[in-house]
C-alpha cells in the first residue's frame, strides 16, 4: 500500500530519493508520530534551513502563520491534521516564516500514507509556493482602488494620477504573472 512509500523514502531506497530530490517544489514525508523523515532539497530552499528528520515536527518550516497573519503551532498545521484525522488536507494557504524573517505564502498538500492493515503510517505533503499570486491579487485590487477612485473624482489631474498609477499596478502585476 502507500505506507509502502514512507518505508522505501526513509530507508533510503536510491530511486525513490533520486525521483524526489529531482522535483522542483518541497516535498517530505513524516511518520505516524509527525517526525519529519525525508525532505527534498526544495525544501531547503524553501524554508530557509536545513531540516532535522526525526527531530522536527510535522513541517520542514521554522515557523507558521495563517492566511490572515496568526501564529499557527506546527502541530495545528494541515499536515498535523492528516495524520491525526487519516485524511486529505486541501483548500488551505499558509505562510512560512523562514528564520531570515522572509516570510513565504504557500498551498500545503498534505496526504495520509496507510499502512497493509488500513493504520494511517504517515503522510507526504507537497508545498507550492503562491507568493507571487498573492501579490498578483494585491496588486490588481490596488489598481481598482485607484480606478474606482478616479471615476469619482472630477479633478482631471487627480483623476489622471490614478488612472496612471492603476495602470502601473495592473503592468506590474502582468509582469509578475509573465514570470511564473
Amino acid at each position: 500500500m502507500l505506507g509502502f512509500a514512507v518505508e522505501a523514502i526513509s530507508r533510503s531506497e536510491p530511486a525513490w530519493r533520486e525521483a524526489l530530490d529531482a522535483l522542483p517544489v518541497p516535498v517530505y514525508t513524516a511518520d505516524a508520530d509527525g517526525r519529519v523523515s525525508y525532505f527534498n532539497r526544495a525544501c531547503i530552499a524553501f524554508a530557509g534551513r536545513t531540516p532535522v528528520a526525526g527531530e522536527d515536527m510535522w513541517c520542514v518550516t521554522w515557523k507558521l502563520y495563517t492566511e490572515d497573519g496568526q501564529f499557527l503551532p506546527h502541530d495545528e498545521c494541515p499536515m498535523a491534521i492528516a495524520i491525526r484525522e487519516g485524511r486529505i488536507v486541501r483548500g488551505v494557504e499558509a505562510v512560512a516564516e523562514r528564520p531570515d524573517g522572509h516570510r513565504v505564502r504557500f498551498l500545503p498538500f498534505p496526504t495520509p500514507l496507510f499502512d497493509e492493515t488500513g493504520k494511517v503510517a504517515g503522510a507526504v505533503n507537497m508545498l507550492i509556493d503562491v507568493t507571487d499570486r498573492a501579490q498578483v491579487r494585491s496588486l490588481l485590487a490596488q489598481a481598482e482602488r485607484c480606478r474606482r477612485l478616479a471615476r469619482g473624482i472630477d479633478d482631471n489631474a487627480t483623476k489622471s494620477t490614478l488612472t496612471r498609477m492603476a495602470d502601473d499596478y495592473e503592468e506590474r502585476a502582468r509582469s509578475l504573472s509573465a514570470l511564473n
